[in-house]
């Protein structure tokens, strides 16, 4: 499973897992010991918080995937920066997403090929609870 949670991230390390209702939740964190502030580019070791931020991924056997990762919130230690605190960030998630950037790339390969209502039964039911509204949202941004 580390394996698998390696190709998100190698920073991420798995924690455990458990299916519910065909959901595969996966706990996992970060293993950084530094992290860079995205206002200013000083490093940080100082942790302010911690917080559980929930996204969908791709469905495994069959299954739909929940990653759950404990991300930490950062004191930023230049004292001229304007942010005090900034939270950590990965590559393959957009701040503030629900989903991951290859589950959006999924999501809008299956909607080029089918109606968004068509394509939001088929990924609902197969893949991730997606709705019409995030389909149309998606392609919005694509152009």
């Amino acid at each position: 499973m580390d394996e698998f949670i390696k190709l998100l991230d190698k920073n991420l390390e798995y924690i455990s897992h458990e299916i519910i209702d065909n959901i595969f939740y996966i706990d996992v964190i970060s293993n950084r010991k530094q992290v860079t502030c995205p206002f200013c580019g000083t490093i940080s070791t100082k942790v302010h918080s911690k917080y559980v931020k929930q996204f969908q991924d791709l469905p495994i056997q069959g299954n739909k995937v929940i990653i759950k990762l404990t991300n930490r919130k950062m004191f930023c230690l230049n004292e001229t920066c304007n942010h005090k605190t900034f939270a950590e960030s990965f590559d393959f998630l957009v701040p503030k997403a629900k989903k991951t950037k290859r589950l959006e790339n999924e999501i809008l390969n299956l909607s080029l090929n089918l109606s968004s209502i068509n394509a939001s039964k088929y990924l609902s039911e197969k893949v991730a609870k997606v709705s019409k509204s995030t389909i149309c949202n998606l392609l919005k941004k694509k152009k």
